[in-house]
């Protein structure tokens, strides 16, 4: 296996305009963000199961799990963010286990960023990447991001900031980080001056 960099961060913080900057330099990218929302989009591979444990009030005309529905039940009851997590978190981790396989078997790219926010908090995920690399930014900007991204009520956030592992936990496991507090040009600068450093380690 080649050199996996674990990119993480809080919500809000930056993690998927890092990541096609990084894609945008050759970098295989495996998002596990995505991956879920492809498990529990239109006839993913997981709503049955979502239908099944939790019901049909779950799940949409479409075939897809309705998030709102199920982050506001399982932000509210720890029993259930945990039934949820015991359901998904398997089947995440098998699907981006296979991408990152298949980006080496296929050469594509020197190294793999695998993007997983609670990446500190997972052990499981954290023996599976060779350096941890964190985006980080102020609490407020975070708050400011989302809610102009997603329109999310700012005590929904806080929530959501809080079930999240402390910012300087977050930054005392990092192996590299990226402050995108500033400009996009500035993030940019960063994560092109980390992909001659990736690169170099790759091929080392």
């Amino acid at each position: 296996m080649g050199l996996v960099i674990g990119l993480t961060g809080g919500i809000g913080s930056g993690k998927s305009a890092v990541a096609e900057e990084f894609a945008r330099l050759g970098a295989t990218v495996v998002d596990t963000d995505a991956i879920a929302h492809e498990l529990t989009g239109p006839g993913g591979a997981a709503v049955a199961e979502v239908m099944r444990q939790f019901g049909s009030a779950f799940v949409d005309a479409s075939g897809a799990m309705i998030r709102k529905r199920m982050r506001d039940l399982v932000f509210s009851d720890a029993e259930e963010k945990q039934r949820l997590e015991a359901l998904l978190h398997p089947m995440i981790r098998a699907e981006s286990a296979r991408r990152v396989a298949a980006a080496f078997a296929n050469r594509s790219g020197s190294y793999a960023v695998l993007v997983v926010p609670l990446l500190i908090e997972s052990p499981g995920y954290r023996e599976r990447v060779g350096r941890v690399l964190v985006v980080d930014c102020p609490e407020e900007l975070q708050i400011a991001r989302v809610r102009q991204r997603s329109g999310l009520p700012e005590g929904e956030i806080r929530r959501i900031i809080a079930a999240q592992i402390q910012r300087e936990k977050r930054l005392a496991a990092a192996d590299d980080v990226i402050n995108n507090a500033g400009t996009i040009a500035a993030t940019q600068q960063q994560v092109q001056r980390l992909h001659k450093t990736y690169v170099q380690l790759a091929a080392a």
